[in-house]
């Protein structure tokens, strides 16, 4: 026996056609065979879902079922199928509700289809300053553009396109697969609507031609490698008097011969002097803004890290621009003469008469080692 349409929809008698709608697609998304393949139970409540939808949504049907009840819209379909109409009601209900669901809803008016252009990527590579301090670049894009001789429509001039006589001007097809009728992109036409019957010398009838333009392209201050610049309209054009896709510039940051970057922070090395390092002096350390004076106190370690504040990177997306860390470095002298190796010789002496208070390190070091090789035995 079958149930009361409203209870099937779970709708009040009151709803109105868009509650009616809205309540089937909920039933359709949730029992739909393919979704629920092999379940007999959810088939059947996926049809039940649609018959009630059909008669519901249909004034004369619904009429008569809410004076006679199912009795009455049988009376109805009957007359129906006299004048051919069941297939139509069907193919209605496909169209206006599973195009939805499955986006393939046909278009208001049966205008034909329009296509956005594809959007493009363009890798560009940038120099630590330019990323940091920002930097306008010339690009060159080769893409798809609409043909200046037909204005995208394809068409010699002096014609038009045609409607495609196989999809009426609609660029979708329905075909039949046993219970179901499915919309596909028309293959005639693929999609146009229209067919070129008499094509363009510059596109050929494709409407779009390749052609390399010139961009400026405005880089902010603060990007990094993986950031992505937006320029929207920039892709390549649309079809059938669709809009144009967008173009992505996607940065890259080249390494740098001093520094290097972590976020919004930067950090180099700095070498000085194992005389600097012992007695402490000032060394000139390159920042992005010039060179500045770092102080080294005495009897600095290599190894060392110094910090200039707000010498670093201002992020793209706002913030306190960062800091540059500077590790110090002790170069050891090399080529040195038998004098200067004398005079070190000499040095090393005296530093180890004054016992372990020069090199504390040293001394802690080896006290470990004996420490560590006495537990083990």
């Amino acid at each position: 026996m079958k149930r009361d349409y409203y209870k099937v929809l779970d709708v009040p008698k009151s709803s109105t056609e868009a509650e009616i709608k809205k309540a089937y697609r909920r039933l359709a998304m949730k029992y739909h065979p393919d979704r629920n393949p092999g379940d007999a139970e959810a088939e059947d409540r996926f049809k039940e879902a649609k018959e009630a939808y059909e008669v519901l949504t249909d004034s004369q049907k619904r009429a008569a079922y809410d004076q006679y009840g199912h009795a009455g819209v049988e009376a109805a379909a009957a007359g129906a199928r006299g004048r051919g109409a069941g297939a139509d009601a069907f193919s209605d209900i496909f169209g206006d509700v599973f195009g939805d669901i499955f986006g393939t809803a046909r278009r208001a008016g049966g205008r034909a289809q329009v296509f956005r252009g594809a959007d493009l990527r363009y890798e560009l590579e940038l120099d630590l300053p330019q990323a940091v301090f920002g930097h306008t670049v010339e690009i060159e894009i080769p893409k798809l553009v609409e043909c200046e001789i037909c204005h995208g429509t394809g068409a010699a001039k002096g014609s038009t396109p045609s409607t495609c006589d196989t999809c009426g001007g609609v660029g979708q097809v329905r075909v039949s697969q046993g219970f179901f009728q499915l919309q596909q992109t028309c293959p005639k036409c693929r999609g146009a609507g229209t067919i070129v019957r008499n094509p363009c010398d510059g596109c050929l009838g494709q409407g779009r031609v390749r052609r390399a333009r010139k961009l400026s392209v405005k880089i902010p201050p603060g990007v990094d490698s993986g950031d992505r610049i937006r320029l929207a309209g920039e892709g390549e054009a649309g079809r059938n008097g669709g809009p144009p896709g967008d173009l992505y510039v996607e940065t890259h940051v080249r390494e740098h011969p001093i520094f290097e970057r972590d976020g919004e922070h930067l950090s180099c090395e700095v070498p000085v002097s194992f005389a600097t390092a012992v007695l402490g002096g000032t060394v000139e350390v390159p920042t992005l803004d010039g060179n500045v004076a770092l102080k080294i106190p005495a009897e600095t370690q290599s190894g060392r890290v110094f910090r200039l504040r707000d010498k670093g990177v201002k992020p793209v997306r706002g913030g306190s621009r960062g800091d540059l860390f500077c590790r110090v470095v002790v170069e050891t002298p090399v080529h040195l003469s038998a004098e200067q190796k004398e005079l070190i010789r000499k040095l090393d002496d005296s530093l180890k008469h004054g016992g372990p208070r020069h090199a504390p390190r040293e001394k802690s070091f080896f006290e470990g080692v004996k420490r560590f090789f006495s537990s083990s035995t």
